[in-house]
């Protein structure tokens, strides 16, 4: 009988923890439809409509919907609609078609989305929500992401937001906020991204905002923001600076060493530009242009070596730039212009070089091109530098005078410990040649780091040309070639990820080569290849070559080891199912979207690699196998090519596998060998980028050299094809393509072929230049396209379209 009682009380309490876990699942459910309701049932959420007591949990994630749960409990809840704010004048009343409707209650919305208590993630975009935030915000204490954007939401954000102390990332871009920003942010203390951006807040920058040490993202720009900046250097995990067209009129603010973005255009910042910012040694964009900075830029800022784009244009900058000023290899755009500049442009922004844009316009330089002022028109701004210069002079000149008469009456006094002191700095001297003895270069030359980078890139007689890896050392870096190692197999062999003694991981490459291929061939190739260094080629770091292949007596196997680039492959980054996930991700990852701009960047970023193999070293590299799976991003998203060269490698054993039938060998050794000590003799004519200044002409190429460049043309039009309509490019074919390229003749013919994340972030103007490059490349008739050169060149062209069309559509929204 006690069994039986026992067995009663379990059934009982297990149907009653049954019935309350499907009322709180029920609950939930309820307070989704619910908010449905308040949504005034969008579009984006009919998936409801045919809800028959099917978990709303377990419904898959969609571009404008996700839902996510645990225990039964909502965690995260994103809705992206169509309802876009960019109504000029919006007077705080609901408008037809653009905001919900009158009857929309924030203050409910808010309500009911609070006694969601679990809710983690919470992403309302787009939906039309208007009204003033209500207070009540601050009950969704368990938020870790909050992202109004593109709403209709004005008045103050409410204070009571920092008591959500969870909160990580803060996103209300795009409403009308038109209040002060809340001087208690502070408090968030896991906040790491506040972006505030296109709202109509004013006042000043709350200094609490830099107590935050987790931030990494500040995002405040086109608001009406006034006064002076803060120092930033306490935000030491500080990566993005965007603070565009407000008005804050003080010196520029201190920045921190970590900081990779700085975005302070359209203010009216003042004064010069501080020694400090010549430091950031992470530094990739700078932006100050549209200010009123003056005196003369830092030299080392243009030296940084991360720094990719630099733009100072529209300010009062004056004097002379030094003419030996050097430029950092990834330094991609700059724009001095319409500033007050003197005297000569410094050679490495000529803009003879195809590896970057360089825009000097509306100074008073003695150069050509770009139009220039009269000197006269400088002439201020220089005479109230030299009328300083002299008052300084001046003051240096009396104290000077001072001085002297305080040492003359003094000298007696002196006389003994002066003696002292002169035989104190001959013996510093005398030290200082004994631990410096002369090398046989200059000081200032060893004084230029990137001097002695240029030497190392090419190999000085004290390091080897290329590195010899051991078998056993490779082992080591890939566990024994373990499968865990093993990253793919193609036409050149299988590849493998290793991590080296010193912590670098790179890339092994395992080649197959019959016996007969020379040894002494190959390693003058791969010596070769280890000499090009361009930001956009995946290095060729060493080898090793195995002579015991156990499984075949007749091959030898050799092991290429590269640089490795850790991001993936441009077509995998232009596969639909990546697409998607990304944009489900958009509002945390926005730079990871490959938009219109990203791919005309990375495309750049190839012909720029390609135009240095044809044209920056003797003889050129062509025939360089290109398609999108060979083009890797690192982790900056920055394009570098792989492969390259991999047929010059690879002839000789093919050659042996015919028999010696095919064509004559382009790269005979005795020829290569010649090469190489050229390339070692033409050093010194080196410019300041990495080409080589002795270039190679195309009417100089045989038969067999001009149609292996003109095949490098033809393939990277594909690839451009495959950045217009996506992947679909490379699993049609190319009969099928070409026949769609009529397709884009035709505004109908390009929405129904051009993939849709191009569609909607490109300008018309940007994608109708891509789009006859592309068909120029593609042309059947081999003569008929074009150089490398004129890509490299209307792809940049198309790039600065777009940037001027993106910049116009923001200016518009935000006003």
């Amino acid at each position: 009988m006690g069994y039986f009682y026992f067995l009663v009380l379990v059934l009982f309490s297990w149907s009653c923890f049954f019935q309350t876990t499907q009322g709180l699942q029920t609950y939930q459910i309820q307070l989704l439809l619910q908010i449905r309701k308040h949504l005034e049932y969008p579009s984006q959420l009919q998936i409801m409509d045919n809800y028959n007591g099917e978990d709303l949990c377990n419904l898959s994630a969609t571009t404008h919907m996700t839902v996510s749960c645990q225990d039964n409990f909502v965690t995260e809840l994103k809705i992206r609609g169509e309802k876009l704010a960019n109504i000029s004048g919006f007077s705080g009343y609901a408008i037809p078609n653009k905001t919900l409707s009158e009857k929309f209650s924030i203050d409910s919305l808010v309500t009911t989305l609070t006694r969601l208590t679990s809710l983690r993630v919470l992403s309302l975009v787009s939906l039309g929500i208007w009204g003033p935030l209500p207070d009540k915000i601050h009950r969704l204490y368990s938020l870790e992401l909050l992202d109004l954007s593109s709403n209709f939401m004005y008045g103050s954000i409410p204070p009571q937001i920092s008591r959500m102390v969870k909160l990580k990332t803060l996103t209300l871009d795009g409403n009308y906020f038109n209040d002060t920003i809340p001087d208690t942010l502070d408090s968030l203390s896991n906040l790491s991204v506040l972006s505030l951006r296109g709202n109509h807040l004013k006042g000043q920058f709350p200094s609490s905002i830099c107590r935050i040490s987790s931030l990494t993202d500040i995002a405040l720009c086109h608001n009406k923001l006034s006064g002076k900046l803060p120092d930033f250097s306490t935000l030491t995990r500080l990566r993005v600076l965007d603070v565009r067209e407000n008005r804050f009129d003080s010196k520029l603010p201190v920045m921190p060493q970590g900081l990779v973005t700085a975005l302070l255009a359209k203010n009216s910042f003042s004064g010069d530009i501080p020694p400090q910012v010549g430091l950031l040694s992470h530094l990739q964009h700078l932006d100050l242009s549209f200010n009123h900075l003056s005196g003369t830029p830092p030299s080392a800022l243009f030296d940084l070596p991360n720094l990719s784009y630099l733009n100072f244009a529209s300010n009062q900058l004056s004097g002379s730039l030094p003419e030996k000023i050097t430029c950092g290899s990834k330094l991609g755009f700059v724009d001095i212009s319409s500033n007050k500049f003197v005297g000569d442009l410094p050679s490495c922004l000529d803009n003879k070089s195809d590896k970057r844009v360089v825009k000097f316009g509306g100074n008073c330089l003695s150069i050509e091109g770009q139009q220039q002022h009269q000197s006269s028109h400088c002439k201020e701004a220089n005479t109230r530098k030299t009328g300083k210069k002299i008052a300084i002079l001046t003051a240096i000149i009396v104290g000077s005078v001072l001085v002297l008469v305080l040492v003359a009456f003094g000298f007696l006094i002196l006389s003994q410990r002066c003696c002292k002191r002169r035989t104190f700095e001959t013996n510093i001297r005398q030290k200082a040649v004994q631990d410096n003895p002369t090398t046989g270069v200059l000081p200032e030359v060893l004084a230029n780091a990137r001097f002695i980078s240029e030497v190392a890139k090419l190999g000085t007689q004290s390091a080897p040309i290329c590195r010899l890896f051991s078998l056993e050392q490779l082992k080591e870096a890939t566990d024994n070639f373990d499968s865990s190692m093993f990253m793919g197999e193609g036409s050149s062999g299988k590849l493998y990820k290793g991590r080296l003694e010193n912590g670098t991981y790179v890339a092994i490459r395992s080649l197959n080569l019959l016996k007969k291929y020379s040894i002494q061939n190959l390693k003058v190739r791969l010596d070769f290849f280890s000499k090009l260094h361009h930001p956009h080629l995946v290095g060729l770091l060493g080898h090793c070559i195995d002579d015991g292949v156990q499984d075949d007596p007749n091959a030898n196997k050799a092991f290429l080891v590269y640089e490795y680039v850790p991001n993936g492959n441009y077509r995998m980054h232009l596969s639909a199912l990546t697409t998607t996930l990304w944009k489900e991700n958009a509002e945390n990852c926005p730079e990871k979207a490959l938009k219109w701009s990203d791919r005309l960047a990375i495309l750049i970023d190839v012909a720029k690699a390609v135009h240095f193999l044809h044209t920056g070293v003797i003889p050129g590299v062509y025939n360089n196998r290109l398609k999108t799976n060979n083009i890797l991003l690192d982790e900056h998203g920055i394009a570098k090519l792989s492969d390259y060269g991999m047929p010059i490698i690879m002839e000789e054993n093919e050659k042996i596998e015919a028999k010696g039938g095919g064509l004559k060998s382009r790269y005979p050794y005795f020829q290569l060998a010649t090469i190489v000590m050229r390339m070692k003799m033409e050093f010194h004519l080196r410019s300041s980028d990495n080409h080589i200044l002795v270039h190679t002409s195309v009417y100089g190429l045989d038969s067999s050299q001009r149609q292996a460049l003109e095949d490098d043309v033809y393939h990277f039009g594909f690839i451009l094809l495959e950045s217009l309509v996506g992947p679909i490019a490379g699993e049609k074919g190319e009969t099928f393509l070409l026949n769609e390229m009529v397709s884009f003749s035709s505004l109908d013919g390009r929405m129904r072929i051009v993939d849709p994340t191009v569609l909607t972030t490109c300008s018309q103007e940007s994608l109708s230049i891509v789009v006859s490059i592309t068909g120029k490349c593609i042309c059947p008739e081999p003569s008929s396209r074009p150089s490398f050169e004129d890509v490299l060149w209307n792809l940049q062209y198309a790039a600065q379209v777009q940037a001027t069309a993106d910049a116009d559509q923001k200016s518009d929204s935000s006003s």
